[in-house]
């Protein structure tokens, strides 16, 4: 097989990628080890920066999401049984984000791309990223229970972190970075309409708890809990219970809403920085180059970031002759990677409460929160960042 661009991954970043070079007339093979019923019902991330929003829209594929996904324009600080809602609009002169969950986004790419979009390859194990050094890259892969060959004059290893692609760059030349935390997010998703209609973050002495949704009939909700938590040994009812103490306020109107409990897990907090982002003809997108703890919402969006300043930079190539952007690539993304990093830290090491933390701890944190509340700079830079860096 032969192609532009060989896309391993058909997660957002990859199929967003595949939908941006279409659009452009430039032709792409994705390759998929997953069956499309997985890509289509893995449970990841929920929040769309409004940069995503724009490209989504821009690209053709946001009809759904404009019907069914719900915008806000904050969110909800609890700590101290205090309540402050950051109002992104009126922070960042009109900014705000969407919540719409990222197996809807794939399924929109997916119908998208099998419509009238080049070859989409599920169960295609990717192997290995060969000749990136070359003007002829390819992905040897096996589908159908054969071995083939997808060769390219560009790759970009869409993958995620046990992939493939990045495993293409030398190790002489890898830098990594990373931060591994000693908690993790016990998630639930409830057939139950959400308590509150914007994300509330909560700060207390039991840990930290975040209410979410992923529609107006299913809450999202998560705990902080040790890493090594089963989430089967937690009960339905103990969790609701423990929602409920962290949550609390000093607002008697306000009522945690509980319903049947479809599915729960635990979610890692980790942060991981790979560098460069390009060697030679192979250029790594998402989390096959970085990853963040879940906080800031920032990991979906990050990918989108980067296949979009890969798109830019190939049309700046083909177009103009001009290839300082795709020399660039790495550098564009890793600025924005590491605002990204620098934002999610902060909200995690803000909001939850570590293991061995101290007094001293706890009155910095609490600090912070209340700067949140009297300082318009402050709480413009949250805004800034929830809502998205530009692309």
């Amino acid at each position: 097989m032969r192609t532009t661009v060989g896309i391993v991954g058909a997660g957002p970043a990859g199929l967003l990628l595949a939908r941006l070079l279409h659009n452009a007339g430039i032709d792409s093979v994705v390759l998929e080890s997953r069956d499309r019923r997985y890509v289509e019902q893995r449970q990841r991330a929920g929040i769309l920066e409004q940069g995503t929003v724009d490209v989504l829209r821009e690209a053709g594929v946001g009809a759904r999401m404009d019907r069914e996904g719900l915008p806000h324009d904050g969110i909800e600080l609890r700590f101290d049984r205090r309540r402050h809602r950051v109002d992104f609009p009126g922070l960042t002169g009109g900014r705000q984000v969407m919540v719409y969950a990222q197996t809807e986004v794939c399924k929109d790419l997916i119908a998208a791309q099998l419509a009238d979009g080049g070859p989409l390859l599920f169960e295609a194990e990717a192997l290995a990223v060969e000749g990136a050094e070359t003007d002829r890259p390819r992905v040897r892969f096996r589908h159908e229970g054969r071995e083939d060959v997808l060769d390219c004059d560009y790759v970009v290893g869409c993958d995620g972190f046990w992939g493939v692609a990045r495993k293409a760059v030398p190790a002489a030349l890898s830098r990594t970075y990373e931060r591994t935390y000693p908690f993790g997010w016990l998630g639930i998703l409830a057939d139950v309409a959400p308590s509150h209609d914007e994300l509330v973050y909560a700060r207390g002495e039991r840990g930290f708890a975040l209410l979410s949704m992923r529609s107006p009939t299913v809450t999202r909700a998560y705990l902080q809990v040790p890493a090594d938590t089963d989430a089967a040994d937690w009960p339905d009812e103990e969790i609701w219970d423990e929602l409920d103490r962290r949550l609390e306020v000093d607002d008697p109107a306000w009522r945690l809403a509980r319903g049947p409990v479809t599915s729960k897990s635990v979610t890692p907090m980790r942060s991981y920085v790979h560098e460069p982002m390009r060697h030679g003809r192979l250029f790594l997108a998402g989390d096959a180059a970085h990853i963040v703890p879940p906080t800031g919402a920032k990991g979906l969006n990050l990918a989108v970031g980067d296949v979009v300043t890969f798109a830019r930079a190939l049309l700046a190539q083909r177009d103009k002759g001009d290839s300082r952007p795709l020399d660039g690539y790495s550098g564009t993304c890793l600025r924005r990677v590491w605002q990204a990093e620098r934002f999610s830290y902060a909200m995690t090491t803000m909001l939850h409460r570590a293991p061995d933390a101290t007094a001293f701890d706890d009155k910095i944190q609490l600090a912070a929160l209340d700067r949140l509340t009297r300082a318009r700079s402050a709480e413009a830079d949250l805004a800034e960042a929830y809502t998205g860096f530009p692309l």
